[in-house]
């Protein structure tokens, strides 16, 4: 359709779709505060899968795409999937000179158009026209992640840039980041792939969208994204191919904690006893602290693997996993000097000598504390790896931040 009346129509449908909310600001933020979070318990369910549920909606995003319904292949963990190989490959289109034939194409990748589309509509109709409220004596977009979305909106932050960070930014950093890329590290598998319950970081932020206006999005819109949001709330990953789609159940185990400092109930993996997500089969991920580690650093951490590990990230978690006054006393580290830490009061500095062999050359290690204090009320001790040539922790506290001796001396809070 085209001409002035495919424009006046096309007008009328976007004014339809227009983010409308008559609720006072701090109201609605509450409310959608609530329902992040029930998508974040979601998004960490451990319950055994709805599998008829999961079933339907593939069954019908399957219809979308003009593709029978599949035959279902149900594994306990995505790493099952990969195991008897089942994670099917992505083949090429079976006509490349006819490429607005969209049933030539892959399944995956029409499902990938299918999906892409209907998160570009959703964004058109709610991510750009969320309304804002004057900035008053706010100091800047850069203070939003840093204060509680309720000061945020004392001190004159619109609406609209707070949700995109509590909500939004919230839920893809817990979800699709915490939560899913440790998995698709470990499975280090380039298939086109779904993530069931992992989808849920752009499924929720535009559920509760919709949940919080009276837009009317329109059926068919509504009606798939109905779809997904069965999907992130019924399984796992799932592998769409042709005539048989492979899902995997949801894990036994997740383990996770608030990240330190964050104001929006953002949260990492973490398990010092375990897989930090573990799945029926034992299959998963070990997390230190939201850094992803070898199994060896939770389970079976030794003086001798921790000197043999190149990657000083997961040195840092294998110390700490054991702990720095047992690790000193195994390695035989010697104590070059201490002295008080001028950035961060009560606190010593420590240098200590490393083995030749953990570098593979001489060199030292600083230990310190760190400026900011844990939930638990703790401060977690860390370790820097300084130049052998620096004799005093002070001095070498300094480096680490690129600053001399007498510069570092002069902060007021180290953080």
């Amino acid at each position: 359709m085209s001409g002035p009346g495919a424009t006046r129509a096309s007008a009328k449908h976007r004014s339809a779709e227009r983010w409308q909310i008559d609720q006072p600001p701090g109201e609605v933020l509450d409310r959608a505060i609530a329902l992040r979070d029930d998508w974040l318990g979601r998004a960490l369910c451990t319950l055994p899968a709805d599998r008829p549920a999961a079933e339907a909606a593939i069954t019908e995003l399957y219809r979308l795409v003009g593709q029978r319904a599949p035959r279902f292949v149900w594994v306990d963990s995505p790493g099952a999937a990969a195991d008897a190989g089942l994670i099917p490959k992505m083949s090429p289109p079976q006509d490349w000179t006819a490429p607005e034939q969209s049933t030539v194409w892959p399944l995956a990748a029409r499902l990938a158009t299918l999906a892409s589309t209907l998160r570009h509509t959703l964004d058109e109709c709610f991510q750009r026209r969320l309304p804002r409220w004057p900035l008053g004596s706010f100091l800047g977009w850069q203070a939003v992640p840093t204060l509680p979305p309720r000061e945020s909106l004392r001190e004159g932050a619109s609406l609209s840039e707070i949700l995109q960070v509590t909500v939004r930014d919230t839920l893809r950093g817990t979800v699709h980041e915490s939560l899913g890329r440790p998995q698709r590290v470990l499975l280090n598998r380039p298939a086109m792939a779904w993530y069931g319950l992992h989808e849920a970081h752009w499924v929720a932020e535009h559920d509760i969208l919709r949940t919080l206006s009276r837009s009317r999005i329109g059926a068919a819109t509504g009606a798939q994204l109905d779809l997904w949001i069965a999907l992130a709330r019924s399984c796992g990953w799932w592998w769409p191919d042709e005539d048989v789609c492979v899902v995997s159940e949801r894990p036994a185990a997740v383990h996770a904690e608030p990240v330190p400092g964050s104001a929006h109930g953002e949260l990492r993996l973490h398990s010092g006893k375990g897989r930090a997500i573990r799945y029926a089969d034992g299959w998963g991920p070990c997390s230190w602290h939201g850094t992803l580690v070898p199994s060896w650093v939770i389970e079976e951490p030794t003086v001798e693997r921790i000197l043999a590990e190149p990657n000083a990230e997961v040195r840092r978690c294998a110390i700490e996993r054991i702990g720095w006054d047992v690790y000193i006393d195994r390695a035989g580290l010697r104590l070059v000097s201490t002295a008080p830490d001028p950035g961060n009061p009560g606190c010593l500095l420590r240098l200590y000598d490393l083995p030749f062999q953990s570098l593979g050359s001489r060199a030292r290690v600083l230990l310190a504390v760190n400026g900011s204090v844990e939930r638990d009320g703790t401060r977690r001790r860390y370790g820097l790896s300084v130049p052998a040539d620096l004799d005093d922790p002070v001095a070498a506290a300094g480096w680490s931040y690129g600053l001399t001796r007498d510069q570092y001396t002069r902060l007021l809070r180290r953080t």
